[in-house]
């Protein structure tokens, strides 16, 4: 009986394991991962209530029920704990809510892409979903012991977000499934192994069987599946890569994808870094789109394609901040006042039927695209992307109504502070980042008063103070090796340039991003202008309140100079007389990472453009509180580590106890016997010690010296069995030593893999194992004789099974042959 409650519970762990692992695989699809551990813990409360069910007896359906009245219970104490009774106990009011929910989810997964926020109707599908899915599992597999059939629902887990994700959820998703259940299949498989009936080999008559018995049973059928599921795994990850196919696999190992671009002389796209080069050196300037503009100053027609917020160290990238529906028109323009002049204008573009593009290249900043097709909304770049369903920007004719903005360098200067969340958010850079790059920043803007004037004093360093010049043989980057490299040897393209005006200006507090995208291009006869692939380009992009996001343009000789930053603009500083400007220029400030200006919208939440705050990507994302990515990959690391230490820490333990002043012949003997089995010899129960002992010399092929240790100890060890009386004839000290020199006889015959594995991965280690078990299964007996309700030996087997599994007579204590702990037979 102990043994079946035993394997339900195995059987049971197991299945929330799989289901957990199943459900790992929403994590792209959600932003976070709070929500995942609050679901496992959900899912553990769940299978808990069944185990403990199951433990007392109950009916199938009884437990079933139970487990889905508990999940209805914590699923509301999770979403809606202000509708129930007492937080947890649902009432009329509770499913209203559910049902108000859902709707929001429903119109939250219809607006975001993955990876969406973790809002409330999303959190309540989600629990629920994997709350269900878990039931199913369990039921399956712990009530009708049918594991295989498990798999069904774990599959159906695993496709939503195979089906829903961009890119699927990537082959280490699906190993981790796919090894959940497994798992499973493993644990319903030895369970099935164990009520097969006695165990005869071994110990003698009169024993059932044992645990360790089942594990050395049923060891060469669990090796065999586990090399069954491992070759499987390997297959089914491996197998997608070789095959053809009609998109990406499973396994994208150079993350090329299967967008069917390319194709020879083909534009294909502006990569931010090596494609953009390789396209500013093709010989051809080949077209890629033509336009037409009612802009008066066509020279501002900047094209972008994306914006790049996030700078990691490595690269600059964008947090790809789309949303699934477009805003109705006008979209609004981040941090633009009324204050400012802009005038509306209207462009119409024809792209190229060969330059397959997932974004439409729009003029900043725009207020409307009209498109034909269903494309996704950029809010960090203010443009239109693809929703991965194969349309590109190849062919596409749309109509942009956008804005022509033309501040003053007045209003640039006297631009208030922009919101600290904004600030913190685009003036983040990566803590590797060599400090010569903040020190050349706040030399180069020494003496500035302001933002605008340091945002000059970069653009007018890297143009013409710097003796910077413009090369695109140059090697590309984007991480910070590069930016010190670009800073040292002072040659590069448009991409150094802007990178590393784009960080430099973090560094001094200013919020920044680097666009890329295309220059004006070039007017052709009848009135449009034409864009081509040397028209590529990056332009640093600073943020300023009241005004928006602001061209520079760091790269000498290319694109064009914006009208508030050429030498004839009347710069703020020379408008003030000397005296002023000496008494009035502040500190030059130091360099950080988290700058933190006042924020206007703190003091007075009604103050104008205080309104709308979201103007990061992180400002619609739920609030997550302490990161709990760090917390689970340091307690998965520091965890790791302690499994790998332990068992070499727990035979220096036992090896040192044993062989102590105290320990005595057998303790001793047992750690020469335990030492071998790490190397690899087996001790055998039908061995006498001598036996024993000449075995191991043989096997191991001892030199004399350690042999004759060998021989030494099993001596001992004999008298100590057969004639205490004559053991103090041969000291504890002399024993230990012996055996001491035996370990470094075999340590010394071995080959390298073993010596490591046998200090890593002891084989003796067996014996925690089977002491766990023991009592497990003893702890097992105690809670269910003391549960209220079950009568005492309850949990015994019957008197039948008892009967014939101790059918043989006790013989009483006797001395076993190795040498071994006395033991009842």
């Amino acid at each position: 009986m102990n043994g079946l409650i035993d394997g339900r519970i195995r059987i049971a762990c197991a299945a929330w394991l799989a289901t957990v692992a199943a459900a790992g695989a929403l994590l792209p699809l959600i932003d976070g991962s709070d929500w995942m551990v609050q679901a496992a813990v959900l899912l553990a409360a769940q299978t808990g209530v069944g185990t403990v069910l199951r433990w007392r007896g109950l009916h199938p359906a009884v437990t079933v029920g139970a487990q889905a009245a508990a999940s209805l219970m914590l699923l509301t104490l999770v979403t809606a704990p202000t509708y129930a009774v007492g937080g947890a106990l649902p009432t009329p009011t509770t499913f209203e809510r559910f049902g108000l929910l859902l709707r929001q989810g429903a119109e939250d997964i219809g607006r975001y892409v993955a990876p969406a926020p973790a809002t409330d109707g999303i959190r309540l599908m989600v629990f629920g979903g994997v709350l269900l899915i878990g039931l199913l599992v369990d039921v399956l597999a712990v009530t009708t012991r049918s594991a295989a059939s498990a798999g069904l629902p774990l599959l159906a887990l695993y496709s939503v977000a195979a089906g829903v994700a961009q890119d699927g959820p990537g082959w280490p998703y699906f190993l981790l499934a796919a090894a959940g259940y497994l798992l499973l299949l493993l644990a319903e498989g030895r369970d099935r192994l164990t009520r097969w009936g006695r165990f005869f080999a071994g110990h003698g008559p009169g024993h059932g069987m044992t645990p360790h018995d089942h594990t050395v049973t049923a060891g060469p059928r669990a090796r065999a599946g586990r090399r069954i599921g491992a070759v499987t795994l390997g297959i089914a990850v491996l197998a997608p890569a070789g095959l053809p196919s009609f998109g990406e696999g499973l396994l994208d190992l150079d993350g090329s994808g299967g967008n069917g671009r390319g194709g020879t002389g083909d534009v294909v796209s502006v990569n931010p870094i090596v494609a953009l080069q390789d396209q500013l050196n093709q010989q051809q300037d080949r077209p890629v789109l033509t336009y037409r503009t009612t802009s008066g100053e066509q020279s501002d027609m900047y094209l972008r394609l994306i914006a790049l917020d996030q700078f990691t160290g490595q690269e600059w990238r964008s947090s790809r901040w789309y949303e699934s529906e477009r805003p109705n028109p006008p979209w609004q323009v981040p941090g633009l006042s009324d204050e400012v002049a802009a005038t509306p204008v209207t462009t119409t573009v024809q792209v190229a039927d060969y330059y397959a593009q997932d974004s439409l290249p729009v003029p900043y900043p725009a207020t409307s695209v009209t498109v034909e097709g269903n494309w996704l909304f950029d809010r960090g770049t203010q443009t239109l992307v693809s929703n991965q369903n194969g349309r590109t920007s190849a062919g596409a004719s749309y109509e942009i109504e956008h804005l022509l903005v033309e501040p003053t360098a007045d209003q640039l200067a006297a631009a208030p502070p922009a919101s600290r969340e904004l600030v913190d958010y685009y003036t983040r850079v990566p803590d590797d980042l060599p400090e010569q790059v903040a020190l050349t920043a706040l030399d180069v803007t020494s003496g500035a008063a302001n933002d605008f004037e340091r945002a000059m004093a970069l653009q007018d360093w890297f143009t013409q103070d710097g003796g910077f010049r413009y090369d695109t043989t140059v090697a590309s980057g984007s991480g910070t090796q590069a930016i010190v490299n670009f800073l040292q040897q002072k040659e590069g393209f448009c991409v150094h340039f802007a990178f590393t005006m784009a960080a430099m200006a973090r560094t001094l507090g200013i919020p920044t991003q680097v666009a890329v995208g295309f220059t004006p291009g070039t007017r052709q006869p009848g009135g449009a202008y034409e864009v081509g692939v040397h028209n590529a380009h990056a332009w640093p992009e600073l943020y300023f309140q009241g005004v928006g996001w602001v061209r520079f343009e760091p790269t000498p000789g290319q694109g064009n100079a914006p009208s508030y930053t050429r030498p004839e603009q009347t710069r703020p500083s020379e408008e003030r007389p000397e005296e002023e400007t000496e008494q009035t220029t502040p500190a030059q400030p130091e360099p950080s990472q988290q700058p933190s200006p006042t924020d206007p919208c703190q003091r007075d939440a009604d103050a104008a453009g205080c309104q709308d705050r979201q103007e990061t990507p992180e400002s619609d994302r739920r609030e997550a509180g302490m990161p709990l990515a760090p917390i689970i990959w340091g307690g998965g690391g520091l965890l790791l580590a302690l499994l790998v230490a332990s068992p070499p820490l727990w035979r220096a333990r036992v090896r040192a106890r044993r062989l102590g002043r105290d320990g005595g012949a057998l303790p001793a003997w047992r750690e020469l016997l335990d030492s071998a089995w790490d190397f690899g010899i087996t001790p055998l129960a039908s061995e006498t010690p001598r036996q024993a002992a000449a075995r191991i010399v043989r096997v191991a092929e001892l030199p004399a010296e350690p042999a004759a240790a060998v021989h030494r100890a099993a001596d001992v060890v004999e008298r100590a069995l057969y004639a205490p009386a004559t053991v103090s004839a041969a000291p504890a000290p002399a024993l230990a030593d012996d055996v001491r020199g035996a370990l470094a006889g075999l340590r010394a015959t071995a080959g390298r893999w073993t010596r490591v594995r046998a200090f890593f991965a002891p084989r003796s280690a067996i014996r925690v194992m089977r002491a766990m078990a023991a009592w497990r299964a003893d702890a097992g007996r105690r809670v269910g004789a003391a549960l209220p309700g079950r009568p005492r030996g309850a949990t015994k087997p019957p008197t039948a099974y008892r009967r014939s599994v101790h059918a043989a007579p006790r013989a009483g204590w006797h001395r076993p042959p190795l040498g071994a702990s006395r033991r009842c037979s």
